[in-house]
């Protein structure tokens, strides 16, 4: 019976150790599943990675927008500015020099004797024809007739035989011929249109100019001689151009008596 006993004894002791035991080898397996731990830990990182990146993305990014709005704000104010400018001096220009040039005011303001001046030349290649060249020599421009008032004579013979060119027909439109400022306007005559030797005139010896028959008085004519051995015949008168090749092709349409 005392053996048996202590066998119980032993076994129960046995059964108690190897119990322990088993619940000493279960720590092991406590401390493999912490190991999550690492993991979690690596995933608050990320997240703070990201949290970051989100951030550092967003300064970026507020920067560049505020960057391209006020070069964008900066080019519109010069753009404004540069173009209030150039209508500044647009208005500058057209007050300081504009009755120079203006057709209107020349339509308004007929030039005067004193501010033009009248000369005549024989035309190259062209022994009976004479360029009358009125220049403007005023600040403004002025108006002339549409042609200037001639008249052919003899220069030592007051009250003689006047011959009067022919003119173009169907004159009409502006109501002045506009000459600018330091501008020339040219009107050609010639005194014997179909090269005729005989028939002609006799004693014809002056051209008589007067720059504009409709508002200057007849002290403002200038007279110049023709020259020794010029012929006139039925002569033809044209318009005031800006060329003297203009002023030939009116000529050559003349007529009409003046």
């Amino acid at each position: 019976m005392s053996t048996v006993r202590n066998r119980t004894t032993l076994l129960a002791a046995t059964t108690t150790a190897l119990l322990a035991l088993a619940l000493t080898a279960c720590g092991p397996d406590g401390s493999g599943t912490k190991s999550s731990g690492p993991e979690t830990g690596g995933t608050a990182q990320d997240a703070s990675a990201t949290a970051s990146a989100a951030n550092t993305g967003s300064t970026t990014g507020t920067t560049g927008g505020s960057s391209t709005s006020k070069s964008s704000t900066g080019s519109g104010s010069k753009s404004a500015s540069g173009s209030k400018s150039g209508s500044g001096s647009g208005t500058t220009t057209g007050a300081g020099g504009g009755n120079a040039t203006s057709d209107s005011y020349a339509y308004k303001h007929p030039c005067s004797g004193g501010q033009v001046s009248v000369n005549v030349t024989t035309r190259d290649g062209a022994s009976s024809q004479r360029v009358i060249a009125v220049r403007n020599n005023g600040a403004s421009s002025c108006g002339l007739s549409y042609y200037p008032r001639v008249y052919l004579d003899q220069a030592s013979a007051q009250g003689g035989k006047n011959v009067k060119p022919l003119i173009p027909s169907g004159l009409g439109g502006a109501p002045a011929y506009p000459v600018y400022a330091g501008q020339t306007a040219y009107a050609v005559i010639d005194v014997d249109p179909s090269g005729a030797t005989t028939g002609t005139v006799s004693g014809i010896d002056e051209l008589n100019v007067l720059a504009d028959g409709d508002h200057m008085p007849n002290a403002d004519t200038h007279n110049f001689p023709l020259g020794s051995g010029a012929l006139v015949l039925k002569p033809k008168l044209g318009l005031y151009r800006s060329t003297i090749a203009d002023a030939v092709s009116s000529m050559k349409a003349a007529d009409t008596q003046s």
